[in-house]
């Protein structure tokens, strides 16, 4: 019962496929709800800063309950990606229905597809989770990003030397290309020095980013060949929806924080400083924890059930749907983050 709330991710996929038969306008219904209707009920019900007891955490970092329900996501996430490409190359839909639909299936796999995949791939002790996290990013070209995330992103974090974390002053629309582009040579350079330890060529079948993108162009042209160009439009479509999801929340989570330089040129630990938490409960639960991301980046082999709010964290306003709508606008985000950043870097000399 206790993992029943996180459930609610099922919502998603589950409004892509009610706006679809619905039709019209109501094919918007995905990013409707998660960018309106959510944000709205996130102030409503308010936040939770309770931490697990220590005989909780005992017990839930091992439930299995926790663990499938992001397994279940894997074949819901394929099969609603799967089934749009079939829908768009066999139906009538209006060039709004269209725009509508696509715009729904790429929320859906950037809220459930990219944010599980992200906890699954941080499960590396295990062969299972991290095949699973690559299956899910498989549905939106992004599989290098399980490389250059948990080598590069979690060991450069808060440094400039990150793709991607954001700059003061620096908005969404000029960092995507940046954390896009520079994550992809991130991750191969991180693959190119392991293969270098292995005494193993980077041009070959060891190399991962290799197959990966044999994998995807893989799926393209099995798209194309079975349901044709329309179908591999949408893919690509809703994967840069999905990408774009899973950038804008890369920039949220960052913006502005800098680790010192200490003796010798290398930078202080990472921090409970370093990241911008959120405990607003209702998109705690869409996004498994998520949002208590200092937590994470301090031990990033903890399982979502039992990840901590810090008060001493910097913490947003809101939860991630608000402040994802605030730094859509960079005007109105800079007007309220910049402040925060300043008065935090303040507090930390």
């Amino acid at each position: 019962m206790v993992a029943l709330p996180f459930c609610l991710i099922f919502l998603v996929p589950m409004s892509v496929v009610a706006g679809y038969m619905l039709g019209g306008a109501f094919t918007f219904i995905t990013p409707a709800v998660v960018f309106g209707v959510i944000p709205v009920l996130d102030l409503v019900i308010g936040s939770s800063r309770r931490n697990p007891t220590m005989a909780e955490e005992a017990a839930w970092k091992e439930a299995l309950s926790f663990r499938v329900i992001t397994w279940l996501c894997v074949p819901l996430q394929v099969a609603v990606v799967l089934w749009g490409a079939y829908v768009v190359s066999n139906s009538a839909m209006t060039a709004r229905e269209m725009a509508g639909f696509v715009l729904s299936v790429g929320t859906s796999s950037g809220v459930m597809g990219i944010n599980v995949s992200h906890e699954l791939q941080h499960r590396v002790n295990s062969a299972f989770e991290p095949l699973l996290a690559r299956i899910m990013l498989w549905t939106v070209v992004y599989m290098h990003w399980a490389v250059e995330h948990v080598a590069g992103h979690h060991r450069h974090v808060a440094t400039p030397e990150d793709p991607a974390t954001a700059r003061l002053g620096e908005s969404f629309y000029v960092f995507w290309p940046r954390t896009v582009f520079e994550g992809i040579r991130s991750a191969w350079r991180i693959e190119q020095r392991r293969l270098e330890r292995k005494q193993q060529s980077i041009w070959g079948i060891h190399n991962r980013l290799m197959r990966y993108l044999l994998a995807q162009l893989g799926l393209l042209g099995a798209l194309g060949a079975v349901l044709g160009t329309a179908a591999v439009t949408y893919f690509v479509a809703q994967s840069i929806v999905a990408i774009s999801l899973l950038e804008i929340v890369n920039y949220i989570e960052h913006y502005g924080l800098l680790r010192k330089k200490i003796e010798g040129g290398s930078y202080e630990p990472v921090s409970l400083r370093h990241s911008w938490n959120s405990s607003n409960c209702l998109t705690n639960r869409f996004l498994f924890n998520l949002q208590r991301h200092s937590d994470h980046h301090l031990k990033p082999d903890r399982r979502y059930q039992v990840l901590r709010h810090h008060q001493e964290s910097p913490q947003f306003p809101t939860g991630y749907a608000g402040m994802i709508l605030i730094a859509a606008i960079p005007p109105l985000w800079r007007s309220i983050m910049d402040p925060r950043v300043r008065e935090y870097r303040l507090q930390g000399e």
